[in-house]
């Protein structure tokens, strides 16, 4: 599978979900004005950490080791049996925690408990996004790239369906209730299109658990667990930090910013998580890891820089159409999101190294550590450059990840062996 190949079929899911999302966005902006952003961001955080450990966090495990055993039907027996005995287990475990602490989850999240109801929603219906999670997994990992998109596709459809209606008739409520149901609806429709691959028999999913094999994707797990929950609690504890010294206005327009980062980024981000990390993890000496790395930068970074100079150009415009004129103060955080945008991406090629190669130590150790800096930059800036202070310490944080990403593999990265 060709990166080029690949990024045809991200550009078509990228394309569906940013016109979706940022319909969807519309939608809450105009019924529900920057604080109703506001929120929708910070539940949105919330269902990222709360998604993720619900089937274990092994997705990445599982498209490593799909990729890595290849057509060994034992092996992937295997996997995916013990993956599916996981993810089950995992998600009826924090389902049963959110109902329990659904009020008290709304109130202090949320600063009310109107929105409990959408909290035990979740908690009934995450069980269907655990499986269905594990299931796309495993077709990025067999590399069934157009089944794939199409799933994603289709999922970024309900999922601009159930906001528009639920938005316009409930505002605020609406926007969570969609962003809960709209991924449960969407396994039902992964579950079809999986069922007609070549490969797929039910035999595949009822092999005993295997204990082993747990504890390899348990490294992929702990990797991601430090990853979802270190990102989004930083952001909900600089959106309160932000609420509290600036209003909550203001945190609607740091998160409009970020969504619109989030959207034109998508290509790049989709590109990287269904061909790096089942290329990577295939290659076997730093000679081919390097061309690999090389290849991306060659391709990638030109289309981000594009992307950053054409964004930045057409910010007015874009927030017209995205938002409304409520919103056009936030014009100032775009030129500081996009350099950091840059330096995500460019550290990314090269940070896929640590989860191909199960770097687990050297993974946690930079994540918590660039959280930490990320956020002692952002209360510092914000401070000192009040809301524009968040974009320029995610420029600054971006800058020095990539300049220690490249320190650390420098002798992959530089030095060619015989």
């Amino acid at each position: 599978m060709k990166l080029v190949k690949t990024s045809f079929f991200a550009a078509i899911i990228t394309f569906i979900r940013i016109s979706s999302g940022f319909i969807a966005v519309k939608a809450v902006a105009m019924f529900t004005g920057p604080a109703g952003v506001a929120i929708v961001g910070q539940f949105t955080n919330f269902m990222t950490i709360i998604l993720t450990v619900s089937n274990g966090a092994i997705n990445t495990g599982v498209v490593k080791y799909t990729a890595e055993y290849g057509s060994s039907e034992f092996k992937l027996k295997k996997l995916f049996s013990t993956a599916l005995k996981v993810s089950v287990s995992c998600s009826l475990f924090i389902g049963i925690l959110l109902l329990a602490f659904s009020t008290y989850v709304s109130s202090i999240l949320l600063r009310s408990p109107v929105y409990a109801n959408a909290i035990t929603v979740l908690g009934i219906t995450i069980i269907f996004y655990s499986v269905n999670t594990l299931l796309i997994s495993i077709l990025n990992g067999k590399e069934e790239i157009r089944k794939y998109t199409i799933v994603n596709s289709i999922g970024s459809i309900i999922g601009l369906i159930f906001t528009v209606i639920l938005v316009y008739f409930f505002k605020i409520q609406g926007a969570l209730y969609s962003l809960v149901l709209s991924q449960s609806v969407v396994f039902f429709v992964t579950l079809f299109f999986v069922m007609k691959s070549k490969w797929f028999s039910w035999s595949y999913f009822k092999r005993p658990f295997e204990l082993d094999l747990a504890k390899k994707l348990g490294s992929f797990s702990i990797m991601t667990l430090v990853s979802v929950f270190t990102a989004p609690i930083v952001q909900m504890v600089l959106r309160n930090m932000v609420i509290n010294k600036l209003g909550i206005d203001s945190a609607g327009y740091w998160q409009g910013v970020m969504r619109i980062s989030d959207g034109y980024l998508l290509l790049i981000t989709t590109a990287l998580s269904t061909y790096y990390l089942p290329k990577l993890s295939s290659l076997k000496t730093d000679n081919e890891l390097r061309n690999e790395i090389f290849y991306g930068y060659k391709m990638i970074l030109p289309v981000v820089l594009c992307g950053c100079v054409l964004i930045f150009l057409l910010r007015f415009f874009i927030i017209k159409v995205l938002y409304t004129n409520d919103f056009i103060i936030m014009e100032k955080l775009f030129f500081f999101q996009l350099v950091g945008d840059f330096f995500k991406i460019a550290a990314w090629i090269i940070a896929y190294l640590m989860l191909a190669k199960a770097m687990t130590r050297l993974f946690i150790i930079t994540e918590i550590i660039f959280s930490i800096i990320y956020l002692l930059l952002g209360y510092l800036c914000v401070d000192l450059f009040a809301i524009s202070g968040l974009t320029i310490a995610f420029a600054l944080n971006y800058f020095i990840y990539f300049l220690y990403m490249v320190f650390h593999f420098r002798k992959l990265i530089f030095y060619k062996n015989e």
